[in-house]
Formats: structure tokens, C-alpha cells, sequence
């Protein structure tokens, strides 16, 4: 036991040097993170918590409740929110673009209940027949200010069918990372359509494939060190982590893809 104590110690040493080195004094930093990258920052936070003595406060939302935050003058040490929002950021002067670093990049996907026949998506015509004749579907509400829901109601009215499928759409209750999949796995939509590493969690559904050529949208998911930062190096530590080999493991694990090394 000693030795396997030993071995772990130096490992997590091993991972903080990767990092930048102890800090002096440990330091706690806001973070604000999109819920697409929910699942990663809970693997990743607490390791990153023992390795660096720092301590992590992170706060959950969409795409565009972190950006309606910051804009109305929260602010933050280290915001995790796709591309886009973070340009937004580097333009108003609340993050320089040299502390901007990509994480992870990720799709959206169609899934089904398991053991449902997996409907053809093959192509933005099979979708549409596919979406016509389903009797329910779920996404996220674009109401809420996520980019996945928002993207997938223009689909809907690139296809012509946003009108159809109006009556047939059950939204979320509340924003999430897993609850467009959970209402496919209880019965109460037949076909969820959301990011992949939202939908790989939830038990009881199945992957069908991704949405078809250019109805297709890839969210690249970055960290900003935003101006605001109250600790500079305790916030560089934090986004170096997100790039070590390690976390490039469990974003993999977690159904997205880390940028090349």
C-alpha cells in the first residue's frame, strides 16, 4: 500500500509540473463553464484540485447565459464556452486572444431508445422523412441560449419542416448536459437530437450517427483567461492541465476530440 501511495504521489507530482509548478499560495478561481463541457471539468476539476492546491469554483450554464453574464459585468477568472462566445469576448477587450486555448471539439448527433429500429439519416432528405415521421422529438430549447438548440431549430427550417415538427417537439424543462437524452430513454420523445458527448452518458438510449453534410455544426469548446482574472498564473495552471496528456484521455472518454498536441 505504501508503495502504491508513493507511485500516486509522484504521478500527481509528476502532472503538476506539467502544469507550472506549486504555486506559493493557493489561490481559488471562477471558473465559468458551458455544459457541454460539464462532464469533462467534473473528471478533470478535483484532479486538478489535488495536483495544484488551488481550489475550483465552476458554474454551469449555456452558451448564451455565460455570455450574458460576463456582458453584464460578472466577472470571472477562466470562462469554458465554445469558440464563438469566446471571439465575442477577445472583441469587447474581456480576453486578449493569446489566452484563448482549444480544448476539445464536438458534433451533433441523433440517438434513439434502445433497442428502437435506428431510423436512416443518411443523408438531409433521410432526416427529413426520418423527423416527419416520428411521432416525437426532443433537442435543447433554444430559449434557454445554448448554440446546440439554436442550430438545430434553423435545421428544422432549412429542412421545412419547423412548422411540423412544432407540435411534436418535447423540450427539456430546465438546461443540462444529459436531459434531452433522459426524456428519449423514459419514453417521452422518440428521437433526441443534441452533441455527443451529451448523449453517451444517458443509459437506456443509442447513438444513430451524426447529422448529415452541411446541417452539421462542430463546436470547438475553448478556454479564455478572461482580463478579469484575479490570480493570472493560478488561471494559467488551470488551462495548461486541460491540454496535458491526461485530459486529453478523459475529453476522448467523454465523446468529444482534444486538439492535436
Amino acid at each position: 500500500m505504501k508503495i502504491r501511495s508513493l507511485v500516486a504521489a509522484a504521478n500527481i507530482g509528476f502532472m503538476f509540473l506539467l502544469v507550472g509548478g506549486i504555486a506559493a499560495e493557493a489561490a481559488e478561481i471562477k471558473v465559468l463553464s458551458a455544459f457541454g463541457m460539464q462532464a469533462v471539468m467534473e473528471d478533470l476539476g478535483p484532479k486538478f484540485e489535488r495536483a495544484s492546491g488551488h481550489k475550483l469554483a465552476i458554474t454551469f450554464a449555456t452558451l448564451g447565459a455565460v455570455v450574458k453574464r460576463i456582458q453584464d459585468g460578472e466577472t470571472a477568472d477562466v470562462v469554458v464556452i465554445s469558440r464563438q462566445g469566446i471571439d465575442g469576448f477577445v472583441k469587447d477587450g474581456k480576453a486578449s486572444a493569446g489566452n484563448v486555448t482549444a480544448l476539445a471539439r464536438s458534433g451533433i448527433y441523433v440517438a434513439v431508445r434502445k433497442g428502437a429500429p435506428k431510423p436512416d439519416i443518411s443523408s438531409p432528405e433521410a432526416l427529413k422523412r426520418t423527423l416527419l415521421a416520428a411521432k416525437s422529438i426532443t433537442y435543447p430549447n433554444p430559449s434557454f441560449g445554448g448554440a446546440n438548440g439554436i442550430h438545430i431549430a434553423k435545421v428544422l427550417d432549412r429542412l421545412g419542416i419547423a412548422n411540423e415538427m412544432k407540435p411534436k417537439t418535447v423540450f427539456p424543462k430546465s438546461p443540462g448536459d444529459v436531459a434531452v437524452g433522459v426524456l428519449v430513454a423514459n419514453g417521452e420523445a422518440e428521437i433526441a437530437v443534441h452533441q455527443f458527448q451529451e448523449l453517451i452518458p444517458v443509459v437506456g438510449i443509442e447513438v444513430v450517427g451524426p447529422l448529415p453534410g452541411d446541417l452539421q455544426r462542430t463546436a470547438v469548446f475553448a478556454a479564455a483567461i478572461m482580463a478579469s482574472a484575479r490570480d493570472a498564473d493560478a488561471s494559467k495552471a488551470l488551462v495548461n492541465f486541460l491540454r496535458t496528456p491526461e485530459a486529453a484521455a478523459v475529453i476522448k472518454a467523454k465523446g468529444m476530440e482534444p486538439p492535436a498536441p
